[in-house]
C-alpha cells in the first residue's frame, strides 16, 4: 500500500502525523508551506479540492478531513495494533461518538473563543463569555467520562484518546483550560507524555 502524506508541521495536520507514528504506518510527506500559500496552487488543489492540510493519498485516491483521516487509520491499521475498536463492538460506536464529538462539537465552541478572542475584527468579550461557558460544560461532560478511567475506552490507550486529546489541548491553547477539571488536565498530561507526541510534527 502506498501512503502519501501532505502536510505542514504545527498544524491541523499535526493530529495525523502523531496518529501515523502512533500507528507505525509507512508513508511519504509531503510538506506544504501554507504560510505561503502552497495549498492554493492548482496542484494541490488537484489533490485536495478543500484546499488544506492533512490529506493522505492512498493508493492514488486522496482522502481528506482530520476526523476522516483518523477514523480510516484506525479500521485500516488501529484494529489489528490494539489501538481502536473492532467494528461491532460497544467500544467502536463509543469511539465514533467520542471522536466526533471533538471534532464537531468541541471544536465549534473552540473556533468560536478562538475568534472572539484573538481575530481583531471579531474580537467580541461577550462571545468570548459565551464560548468559555459552553467549553466549560461540554469539559465537565469530558470530566465526567473520565473519572475513574485512565483513557477515554477504559484502562487501555487509544486512537480515540489522541483525537479527543488533540482538540482539548488547542482548546488550552486558546483560552478553554482544564485547570478546573482534574481528571481532563491528568489525562491530558498522560497523553501529552507519549513518544508519538513529542517528534516533531
Amino acid at each position: 500500500m502506498s501512503v502519501v502524506f501532505y502536510w505542514h508541521p504545527m498544524s491541523s495536520a499535526t493530529p495525523i502525523a502523531c496518529a501515523l507514528a502512533e500507528l507505525g504506518v509507512a508513508h511519504d510527506r509531503v510538506r506544504i508551506d501554507i504560510r505561503n500559500g502552497e495549498q492554493r496552487t492548482p496542484e494541490y488543489l488537484a489533490i485536495n479540492p478543500n484546499g488544506k492540510v492533512p490529506c493522505l493519498v492512498v493508493d492514488g485516491t486522496p482522502i481528506f478531513e482530520g476526523l476522516a483521516i483518523h477514523l480510516w487509520l484506525g479500521d485500516r491499521f488501529g484494529v489489528a495494533r490494539g489501538l481502536w475498536p473492532a467494528a461491532d463492538t460497544p467500544e467502536r460506536l463509543q469511539a465514533l461518538s467520542w471522536c466526533a464529538w471533538a471534532y464537531v462539537t468541541y471544536m465549534a465552541v473552540v473556533g468560536r473563543l478562538r475568534l472572539a478572542t484573538s481575530d481583531d475584527a471579531l474580537r467580541d468579550p461577550r462571545h468570548a463569555a459565551a464560548a468559555t461557558a459552553e467549553a466549560t460544560q461540554l469539559l465537565d461532560v469530558l470530566e465526567a467520562r473520565l473519572a475513574g478511567r485512565q483513557w477515554m475506552l477504559g484502562a487501555e490507550y487509544s486512537l480515540v484518546d489522541l483525537v479527543v486529546g488533540q482538540v482539548v489541548g488547542y482548546g488550552t491553547y486558546v483560552g478553554a483550560g482544564v485547570a478546573d477539571h482534574p481528571s481532563v488536565a491528568a489525562w491530558l498530561a498522560r497523553l501529552q507524555q507519549r513518544p508519538a507526541m513529542q517528534g516533531e510534527v
